[in-house]
């Protein structure tokens, strides 16, 4: 059999449940006689063929899979950082929230134990990993585990903590739309809290 017809019956044996990214390694394991040369040329056949889409370096989408256009960059975040631990914060849950505009579309945001980095994911948008030292620990009771998107999310309170310790541009956010409760206390400007009547 052909390697490319061995790699669309792979791909189509792996594409169940919602299963239609894939890491370039991972498939990689699926043919282990290819020498890398090989492996090369043969990706590169799929990509030209339209077998597979290049989501970013190394997260292809399979071609008969159906895949929600809004899951691709939090599946694609996943699969890059598999072995570190992200989660979703910063502008993208304060803009879910609607505390937050002028976020550019299609840009979302982690908090990784990895180094920062922003990956081009073509027409799906961007990832940006913010590098953070904290730990599953430290931040229990702050995050919650979002199956849809395959990774933890940060609680408002959190995001906005995030946005604050990273110098990120706090003037984006609309703090009379924050509701300030005592574990916001400490990420609510003075002027906000003044304003609403609580010093």
């Amino acid at each position: 059999m052909q390697s490319i017809r061995m790699l669309a019956a792979v791909l189509a044996q792996c594409a169940v449940d919602g299963h239609g990214m894939f890491t370039a390694s991972g498939l990689r394991s699926a043919m282990p006689h290819l020498k890398d040369g090989a492996w090369k040329t043969l990706l590169s056949r799929a990509e030209a063929g339209g077998l597979l889409t290049r989501v970013c370096r190394g997260i292809y989408l399979y071609k008969e899979a159906t895949y929600p256009a809004d899951l691709v960059l939090c599946h694609a975040a996943a699969l890059l950082r598999a072995g570190a631990f992200n989660y979703l914060s910063l502008e993208s849950v304060l803009s879910t929230a609607g505390l937050i505009s002028q976020v550019p579309i299609n840009l979302l945001t982690l908090m990784s134990s990895g180094c920062s980095n922003r990956i081009d994911c073509g027409r799906w948008g961007a990832i940006e990993f913010v590098h953070t030292n904290k730990t599953p620990d430290s931040l229990r009771g702050q995050l919650s585990w979002d199956a849809q998107s395959r990774l933890w999310t940060a609680s408002v309170s959190q995001a906005l903590a995030d946005l604050k310790s990273t110098r990120r541009n706090l003037d984006l956010v609309d703090w009379n739309a924050v509701p300030l409760t005592d574990t916001m206390e400490s990420v609510v400007p003075d002027v906000s809290r003044t304003k609403r009547g609580r010093t």
